[in-house]
């Protein structure tokens, strides 16, 4: 009877092994059930496009009907108001005067989170409501040091027309009134989408 060489039978053994491992991993992966690739056509998802929107973003703390309100005050004595929160509704125009055709709505909030500079974490949907964009949302988020003449946070997501969007707004301080706080910001978002 012939013989099988040493050197073999060791490589035959671990072959198989090997083999073995990698038929457990492949046959792992469909042990998740809650997760499964998918064809982007069935969500509608085409060619992706670059569009560029540049509205005026309205902070007014002043007034009777104001649309940024102070929900946490700062819990300690800060140059940078650390650990303040507002609640926003701030309108969204397309000219720099509040009497201009409104776009839509900034929805979120903003918080001071530095102790060494101003610099705010915004959290806002720019919520649209005019043309084939109503019912639509960009999602920003990002860090705002509002004394920097431009600043640049990323968006994070949308919703309706910007579903899976990601791109970043740029935005510039437009006007500020230090007696009543309120601002008139210059966004320009680029945002990829399909």
């Amino acid at each position: 009877m012939a013989r099988i060489p040493p050197i073999f039978a060791t490589q035959f053994i671990v072959l198989s092994l090997l083999s073995s491992f990698a038929l457990i991993l492949v046959q792992g992966e469909d042990d998740h059930d809650f997760v499964r690739a998918m064809d982007r056509d069935l969500l509608g998802l085409k060619k992706e496009k670059l569009s560029h929107f540049k509205l005026y973003w309205h902070d007014i703390l002043s007034g009777k009907n104001p649309s940024s309100i102070g929900v946490v005050k700062s819990p300690v004595n800060s140059s940078t108001h650390f650990g303040f929160v507002n609640m926003i509704d701030n309108p969204l125009t397309e000219k720099p005067e509040l009497s201009s055709k409104l776009l839509g709505r900034a929805q979120g909030f903003y918080a001071s989170a530095s102790q060494q500079e101003f610099g705010l974490l915004m959290a806002m949907n720019f919520h649209f409501i005019q043309g084939k964009y109503n019912g639509s949302t960009i999602t920003v988020l990002g860090r705002n040091p509002v004394f920097n003449k431009v600043r640049e946070m990323p968006v994070i997501g949308g919703s309706g027309l910007f579903r899976f969007a990601r791109g970043y707004v740029e935005a510039r301080t437009h006007t500020f009134t230090p007696s009543t706080r309120d601002a008139i910001v210059e966004y320009n978002a680029y945002v990829l989408h399909y």
